[in-house]
């Protein structure tokens, strides 16, 4: 058998909008029929963002209870996984859907520059999320723009503030932070799995760098990451059509590497999440 690859569509996030490609899907009703068509084509983790009506970002509770109950009902046993980045809210405002118990959520351990803001991850609102997590039995996913954030990560591990096994990801090609560069790549790698040998990992690669950091993963052993939110186009020429179209991409490469997409099932054993 080979060895399954868990992928993950990011959906929309907070900065694509139409007119940098049609098809990001930004209320609610596109944004479960666009990952439901995902899911379809080999998705099994859904990353959430959601938006105002005119595309603002927003940590809205609302949008999200809906758009949770949306996906349970058209991707069943899809792993459900909200975001609360800073880009949509500030403050705790970042970790008020965190009531809805998803399966998952994203959860940025330190702070790095963006390109044009600084990230802010202060360490008593990294603490609060954590807990929150904890408290309703949310699995994060660390999101590592630093090499920093992988340690941080294991401290947390260790005393508790986090719950183990951690699964994270490797965000590299933003502006100003980390960029897609193989040999940190593998040192990421190297030092997840000497500091948290049963962690599981995912690369993510932003704008041009997803396919590459897709190749990586795979070659790595690790999970992909594909979506809208990280990059619309399939290549310098065309506009990525769909969700659909960069996992359906994906999917495809994982047969080039021996590896298959994972099912529901396995996406959930190998996370440490409930069966669906």
């Amino acid at each position: 058998m080979s060895e399954p690859c868990i992928i993950c569509v990011a959906i929309t996030g907070s900065v694509p909008q139409k007119a940098d490609n049609p098809a990001v899907p930004i209320t609610v009703s596109e944004q479960v029929e666009s990952t439901h068509a995902a899911f379809e084509a080999g998705a099994t983790i859904a990353h959430c963002h959601v938006r105002e009506e005119d595309g603002t970002p927003t940590s809205d509770p609302e949008r999200f209870a809906r758009l949770v109950e949306g996906l349970k009902a058209h991707c069943p046993g899809m792993i459900i996984q909200l975001s609360t980045g800073g880009r949509s809210g500030a403050g705790k405002a970042r970790g008020g859907m965190l009531p809805l118990a998803p399966d998952m959520a994203s959860l940025s351990v330190g702070s790095n520059n963006f390109p044009t803001r600084v990230y802010e991850n202060p360490p008593d609102l990294v603490d609060w999320l954590a807990s929150e997590m904890l408290t309703y039995n949310v699995k994060p996913e660390i999101e590592a723009f630093d090499l920093s954030h992988v340690f941080q990560a294991a401290s947390m591990a260790r005393d508790g503030r986090l719950k183990g096994p951690l699964h994270v990801q490797f965000v590299m090609g933003v502006k100003n932070a980390m960029p897609a560069d193989r040999a940190v790549f593998e040192f990421y790698v190297e030092t997840l799995r000497r500091l948290m040998p049963e962690a599981t990992w995912t690369g993510a690669g932003i704008g041009r760098n997803q396919i590459e950091l897709n190749r990586w993963s795979l070659e790595l052993g690790g999970h992909c990451r594909t979506g809208l939110e990280d990059n619309v186009r399939l290549d310098k020429d065309r506009l990525a059509p769909s969700n659909a179209a960069l996992v359906q991409r994906t999917v495809d490469l994982c047969a080039e590497y021996g590896r298959h997409p994972a099912s529901v099932a396995e996406a959930r054993k190998m996370l440490g999440l409930a069966p669906a």
